[in-house]
């Protein structure tokens, strides 16, 4: 699946050489990673449809995101179908390898941080892996923007994460 490193697609300077710095200058912000986990999982693909999505973000944040998530070639901007004056935003291959990652973190936070995310729907995705990578997939391969993961409500503000499991 991995294959050898390849060179910067974009000439923003790096921090450092470490991965994990290099990642995070590519999508560390919160908006960034707000974005893509609306299109990889809420089936989210245009402009209107990010500034709806309950986060607040404003428009010019917005445009400055789905620019810097593209030049670095996590989307890709293509004109819609029915309407060539429509821009929808799809992940890449690059983009939609950030599922696993993007699991990751959900099960993190839902364990170690207040959530709306129910008790029983973490579970559920923690004991699915694999399951839930596949449909992750096939839905970007299939272009069906179905969403599989629902909004969730604020949490309640509490010291300790989600304890109910």
């Amino acid at each position: 699946m991995y294959g050898l490193p390849v060179a910067a697609r974009s000439s923003a300077k790096q921090r450092s050489g470490c991965p994990v710095s290099v990642s995070l200058d590519l999508f560390g912000d919160r908006w960034s990673l707000l974005i893509i986990r609306d299109m990889m999982v809420r089936g989210l693909r245009t402009f209107s449809d990010f500034l709806q999505s309950g986060e607040k973000i404003s428009t010019n944040i917005l445009a400055d995101r789905l620019r810097h998530l593209e030049n670095a070639g996590i989307i890709v901007a293509e004109r819609a179908a029915g309407d060539a004056r429509s821009i929808n935003y799809r992940l890449t291959p690059k983009g939609i390898a950030l599922a696993p990652a993007m699991l990751e973190l959900f099960i993190w936070a839902a364990h170690h941080e207040p959530t709306g995310a129910p008790a029983g729907f973490v579970i559920q995705m923690e004991q699915n892996r694999e399951a839930i990578l596949a449909e992750t997939y096939r839905r970007w391969e299939q272009r069906d923007p179905s969403p599989l993961i629902p909004p969730f409500t604020t949490p309640a503000k509490s010291p300790k994460g989600n304890k109910e499991r």
